[in-house]
């Protein structure tokens, strides 16, 4: 997932717990990548028009990110790896080889052509495309892993900015989280207070923005950072991402619509925020 993961138990739990938590980012990774010729997705991509039986943990990412895309009117959509690809998102992060997709993707895809049978636990692509979960997979490694950390109560896990903080902090209090600014190296935008809930934020500070308007088939970059709360880190994944490509005022409505909590802030350091962000932080 290109990225480092850390999780803090607070007080010593079983080790077995934490190995297993761990062991979800590999598993949920070799299935979702488009960055793995092999991975169970890009295998997927590969047989357009066929009813592919496919695994619980492909078929759950993708239905999300459906439901999603619905949510949004196509503002999200798993449907964009190929244009990604064309855009230069094309390398494998460990190894810096490029990966591209076996079959050109079928002018104006969509959201739209991707079937799911929840019975037989099959995905059609209808026509060609390449599925991107980048903001699906990672938020499900990460409630995966909470799972399984359930048990020992108060724990953190960052998986490069997506948090879930379950419990208490080692002081006993709701875990601390900060917002970077989107334009000030080492400065907090803002500072909450989760317990029992995830973070995640979208944002163009690491790079030139990487999140394509599937609208326009260009980057969106009406917003420096899209922050979300929500009791789950795929949902709080995606509705970054999606609020990132609707821009602050249709952002926060989603959001709210939604029922999480978010921030948004534009290039110019324009503040846009949900009306429950201070009651939740």
């Amino acid at each position: 997932m290109g990225t480092l993961v850390t999780i803090q138990v607070v007080r010593e739990g079983d080790a077995a717990l934490v190995d297993r938590a761990f062991g979800w980012f590999h598993e949920i990774e070799s299935r979702c990548t488009r960055f793995e010729p092999q991975s169970e997705l890009m295998q997927l991509t590969a047989r357009p028009g066929v009813a592919v039986p496919v695994s619980p943990v492909l078929f759950e990412a993708v239905r999300f990110a459906l439901m999603v895309a619905e949510a949004t009117d196509g503002a999200f959509d798993p449907a964009v790896g190929y244009r990604m690809e064309t855009l230069g998102f094309d390398r494998e992060h460990r190894t810096g080889e490029t990966v591209r997709s076996a079959i050109a993707a079928a002018p104006g895809v969509s959201y739209r052509d991707i079937e799911l049978d929840a019975e037989r636990a099959t995905i059609t692509l209808r026509r060609p495309l390449t599925l991107d979960l980048g903001a699906v997979a990672k938020g499900l490694a990460v409630d995966m892993a909470a799972r399984e950390l359930a048990p020992v109560g108060d724990f953190a896990i960052d998986a490069g900015g997506d948090l879930y903080l379950g419990g208490v902090n080692p002081k006993g209090t709701p875990w601390s989280v900060g917002i970077r600014h989107p334009r000030r190296d080492g400065e907090l935008i803002e500072s909450l207070s989760v317990s029992n809930s995830a973070v995640c934020t979208s944002g163009d500070y690491e790079r030139p923005t990487h999140i394509l308007d599937p609208r326009t088939g260009g980057l969106a970059d009406s917003v420096a950072s899209a922050t979300v709360i929500a009791s789950s880190a795929m949902l709080a994944d995606a509705l970054a991402t999606a609020a990132f490509v609707l821009g602050p005022q249709r952002g926060i409505e989603l959001l709210e619509s939604m029922g999480v909590e978010g921030l948004i802030v534009t290039p110019a350091l324009d503040r846009y925020e949900t009306r429950g962000l201070r009651h939740a932080a």
